[in-house]
Formats: C-alpha cells, structure tokens, sequence
C-alpha cells in the first residue's frame, strides 16, 4: 500500500477517534448538568409557636420547608383538601404561613406541598392538626357548712365550670399547700376531706385551678370556717315545756266548743230567769229537765199570789222548750 494512502487511513482513524471522544465528552457535560437540578425532598410542616394547643382569636404561624432539592420552590398551604395560601421562594429557606383561630372549624387538618421546575406534581408533608383549648372559669371554693366545732370532719370543694379538660386543682390554707394536684378528666369537682383540730384550722381557704391553654392558672374565693355555738343542756328542757304548753294551748281551744259554751249558755239562761221573777229547782228524774215557778201577784190589795210552774226541757240550742204544768193559788201573806 502506498505511502499516502497509508497516511490517509490513519487521519481518518484519528479523526474518528477525536469525534467519538467529544461526543463523549458531550453527553457527560449534559448529564452533569441534568444532575444538577434535583427534585425536592417531601416538606416537613411544623408549628412555630412550638404547640398545637391554640386559643380561641389566636394567632399562629405555620413553617413548610424542604431539606433538598433545586431551586426556586413553590410552597402550597392546604386545610382539609382545600387551598389556603400559596409562596414562591427562590432558595431553600422555609415558607412561613400567619393563621388566625377565629372558630373551632380553623383548627381541621392541615398539609402542605412543595414543587420545583422538576417536578410539577409536587411532593406533600405529613399532616398536622390543632387542637382548641378553652381557658378555664375562676373556680368556686365551697362546702356544705359553713360552720365546724372541734373534731368536726368537713369538706371543701373547688370546681371551674368551664375550661378543657383536663383541670389540675390545689388547695391552699393561708399561702400553705395543703394537698396534692388533683387532676380531674370530667367536668367535677375536685374534693378534699379536713379534720377540725384546733382554732388555727378556722384560717382562709383558697384552691388553685389551671390546664394545658397557655399557663392558664386561676385562683377560687376565699372560704372560712366558723366556730359553732355549743348547745346548753337546758335547751332540750326549754323545748320539752314549749311543747308541754302547745299542748295545754290547743287542748283549751278544742274545749272551748263543747264544754265551757254550753255551761255559759246554761248560767245566762238561769240569769234572765230569775230577773224575771223566776226560781227554779232541779228535777231529779231528768238532769237537762228544770222547773221555774212564776210568782204573780193577783190583785195589789188582796193577799192572794198565783203560781205557774214551768218546764223547761235543756237543749244544746239556744232555745229551750217550755211547757206549763200547774197553776196553785195560795195565801200568803205579804210584808211591806
């Protein structure tokens, strides 16, 4: 083979490895760069006030970020399914979204989604949810007696009406702790027991009531015992002829009718009897049957009086039936 061709070949093989190594060298250059734009990690949603406990008018802000991935980023807010908000950043630095609490249907599930050029579908966060805590009412120190004596056992109460459970309560006598924290899961009242000993147990009472909302700590009215009042012995005997006298009393009144009337309307009969000229005698065969005799003069001059024996026979009634039985004239004589 010629010389020239010879050389010729050669140009050609050399030619054709220069132009397979820059393509080479082309396709690696492409996929560098390709590997330079990743697709972001799943966004991790947090809540940057550090709880999920929220109040009611509460302001709270929520933190969508991803750890890797190229930039810019799209972050997406979603409550229930449903858009919230949307932020565009142009690095990796978190997406921060401002809720306010207004009703309980703000406190639902939230997610949120992150999305570069790479991918368009997006990748989402784990879900988070709120939960709404009621502040408790000022609670109610009470007892079923508001007066003890010496060795006497009583019972002090507190209770919040309202508030989330659950509610945590401390009894206090003066700024002394005098039991545990009692926690209540229902909406009842926490109860201790005491035991009156002395006098420097009639001190102030006060219980402390607080839950999860916020350090939310409120404390009850204060509540005294007071020294009952012993009784003297002479009050059961004070009592006993109190009603010893009751007794006389109604016993007198239910007489009245049937007893003192009667004898009083049998003396005003006798009385206008005798006013009249009238005098009478018992009749021994019935005890309610009197007999009165009328003493008449029959004329001024003579010496001649009539008598009239009435009967009158005793009835309960005010009138009495008479009858005349006898009329005897007799002499007698008649003295100036």
């Amino acid at each position: 083979m010629p010389p020239a061709v010879l050389l010729g070949i050669k140009k050609m093989v050399f030619l054709t490895i220069l132009l397979f190594s820059y393509l080479q060298m082309s396709q690696q250059i492409q996929k560098t760069t390709a590997n330079s734009k990743e697709m972001l990690s799943n966004p991790s949603l947090t809540a940057v006030q550090g709880t999920l406990n929220v109040v009611m008018n509460q302001n709270v802000t929520l933190s969508c970020s991803s750890d890797s991935g190229s930039p810019p980023v799209r972050y997406t807010l979603f409550k229930c399914n449903q858009k919230v908000s949307s932020l565009h950043r142009p690095d990796l630095t978190p997406g921060l979204f401002n809720l306010t609490i207004k009703s309980a249907g703000d406190v639902g599930e939230y997610k949120c989604k992150a999305e570069n050029n790479i991918s368009r579908s997006g990748k989402y966060s784990k879900s988070l949810n709120f939960t709404l805590i009621e502040p408790i009412s000022k609670p109610v120190l009470s007892s079923p007696t508001s007066q003890a004596k010496k060795g006497q056992n009583v019972t002090l109460s507190c209770l919040s009406e309202n508030g989330s459970l659950p509610i945590t309560y401390i009894f206090f006598k003066g700024r002394q702790t005098i039991s545990q924290p009692v926690k209540m899961q229902k909406s009842k009242a926490a109860v201790i027991f005491l035991f009156i000993n002395s006098s420097s147990d009639f001190g102030t009472y006060k219980c402390r009531a607080e839950n999860s909302c916020c350090n939310n700590t409120k404390y009850s009215n204060s509540f005294n015992f007071t020294l009952a009042e012993e009784r003297s012995h002479s009050q059961p005997l004070i009592i006993s002829l109190g009603l010893i006298l009751l007794l006389f009393i109604i016993g007198f009144a239910l007489a009245i009718p049937f007893f003192i009337i009667p004898s009083y309307k049998a003396k005003k009969i006798k009385s206008t009897r005798s006013s009249t000229g009238l005098t009478s005698t018992i009749n021994e065969e019935a005890e309610n049957d009197v007999l009165y005799t009328e003493i008449e003069l029959v004329k001024p001059e003579e010496e001649y009086v009539n008598f009239s024996v009435f009967s009158v026979t005793g009835r309960e009634d005010e009138k009495a039936e008479k009858s005349a039985c006898a009329t005897v004239y007799s002499k007698v004589h008649i003295r100036d």
